[in-house]
């Protein structure tokens, strides 16, 4: 299987591919030991009822897979870190779609519209008990990724929280406590793929810990893309109505540094009114969507600056670069 990945540097696309198929089967037999009404949630919610082969795009599962590779270990070593981080990926989805009332995922009805809250909800936590046992004779590993997740649940937390400030004055919320959240709710886990992959794969600490950084500058690019698309991306793409986060009111880095022009003192009106479109044109000539993108650029920046100082194997980390530039230029 290893040989798959080595024969050649290829795409962004064909390493996601590539490392699902790696990684399906051990995820497979994951689900599969739980409950059988918990096993049924947890396929509909990687899609595998629609079809066999079906899911999310595996970015994490990925991250975990080249972390052992670039640190000189075969493919197969950062197998149980890829299904660890890709059932608390899941695990975090079910439970944010439910926070923030989104009622579609991936172009269908999100897990607790199929279900109901409840099910959801313990099916979520099914999926994150499971990732945890998944690690459980790994060294360091339930330490690595249950430190992560005390980030994740800070971050997501001071999203929520975020609803409640006020949309401008000193108590607005700022572009720096902006990235701190979204380090800490998306950075973390992308951060800890890596860091579980070098684990696995024999890294030394200094290189564990320099790759979590990586991955944490990355996450926050991840972030930024997502706000961009939540405010501008295709519903036929995303699988999510146009303007959702604007109607929702959420704080997403475009909004609040288009807050803090001067054109952005009539953006709280058309929000409290949910006339979205004009929000998003006001947006975008207040600056919000470039800076949203600078900022993702910046942080891409960083985490290659990162990997160039590594001692990673060659290959490996060109495929792991070309995957985290798709993060910031994605379209999913």
């Amino acid at each position: 299987m290893t040989a798959v990945f080595r024969a050649e540097r290829i795409s962004a696309d064909q390493v996601l591919l590539r490392t699902r198929e790696l990684v399906r089967p051990a995820l497979r037999e994951a689900v599969a030991g739980l409950h059988p009404w918990l096993a049924e949630m947890a396929a509909y919610s990687f899609g595998w009822r629609e079809h066999a082969e079906a899911g999310g795009k595996g970015v994490r599962q990925a991250l975990a897979v080249l972390g052992a590779r670039a640190a000189g270990a075969d493919a197969g070593a950062g197998v149980p870190g890829a299904v660890a981080v890709e059932l608390v990926h899941a695990f975090s989805l079910l439970h944010d779609d439910i926070m923030d009332g989104d009622a579609t995922r991936r172009g269908r009805p999100a897990l607790w519209k199929a279900y109901g809250t409840g099910p959801a909800v313990l099916a979520g936590d099914a999926l994150f008990a499971l990732a945890v046992g998944v690690l459980a004779d790994v060294p360091g590993g339930v330490r690595l990724l249950s430190g992560a997740l005390a980030d994740v649940m800070r971050g997501q937390a001071d999203d929520l929280l975020f609803a409640s400030r006020p949309w401008t004055g000193p108590e607005a919320v700022t572009p720096e406590e902006y990235r701190v959240m979204a380090e800490g709710k998306t950075g973390a886990l992308l951060g800890c793929s890596l860091a579980l992959g070098a684990l696995l794969g024999g890294a030394p600490r200094p290189v564990v810990a320099a790759l979590d950084r990586a991955g944490r500058h990355a996450g926050v690019a991840f972030q930024l893309a997502d706000d961009v698309l939540g405010i501008w991306g295709r519903p036929e793409v995303t699988g999510k109505p146009v303007g959702g986060d604007l109607r929702e009111g959420r704080r997403t880095y475009p909004v609040v540094t288009a807050l803090a022009a001067p054109e952005g003192a009539r953006l709280p009106g058309l929000l409290r009114g949910q006339r979205t479109a004009e929000a998003a044109g006001l947006i975008e000539a207040a600056g919000g969507r470039a800076a949203a993108l600078a900022e993702a650029q910046a942080h891409m920046a960083a985490a290659r600056t990162l990997l160039d100082e590594l001692p990673l194997e060659p290959g490996a980390a060109a495929e792991l670069v070309a995957l985290l530039d798709t993060l910031a230029h994605r379209e999913r």
